[in-house]
């Protein structure tokens, strides 16, 4: 699985993010002009002392991530969006793609991928949920429905001594 962050702008959140694709072996994508730098400590503190594990790749652009990524489907989560995540049939090298926190995805975006789209219901007193939290549970949704293929499924022991 890969997690694609398309001009991310809050650093926690693509810290957040970030831990999160360590404990679950997906790789993150970056794409286009980060509203932050990649050594600001909000990343970092996000993301704990995982963020030097995270698969990290970086692309100028929609289309250096398209071509770093020949065989995977793009699914771009958005407000606007017309399929429903949980009625996703996941595959396993599926791209989950997100925008930017303040703006979504530019109409460029928007227009090329149109028949991408894909949303998270949620009351209409809200625009949107939080990118970390929607980023975690589209990918946990998509894990899910593969078996949590690679994962550890079950937790013995005791849970005092859980990490």
């Amino acid at each position: 699985m890969h997690i694609v962050l398309h001009q991310p702008e809050i650093p926690g959140n693509t810290g957040s993010i970030g831990r999160v694709c360590v404990g679950t072996g997906t790789s993150l994508h970056l794409v286009g002009k980060l509203g932050f730098s990649l050594d600001e400590s909000y990343v970092r503190r996000a993301g704990l002392d995982y963020w030097k594990h995270v698969d990290l790749h970086l692309h100028a652009d929609l289309d250096a991530l398209i071509a770093a990524l020949p065989g995977s489907r793009l699914l771009c989560f958005t407000a606007h969006g017309g399929s429903r995540y949980d009625r996703i049939e996941y595959r396993p090298d599926d791209a989950l793609v997100f925008g930017s926190e303040s703006s979504g995805f530019p109409p460029s975006v928007r227009e090329r991928l149109a028949d991408h789209m894909v949303y998270v219901p949620v009351n209409p007193l809200i625009r949107s949920l939080n990118l970390a939290n929607v980023a975690t549970l589209a990918l946990y949704e998509a894990l899910r429905q593969q078996g949590f293929a690679g994962l550890e499924t079950e937790r013995f022991g005791d849970p005092a001594k859980r990490g």
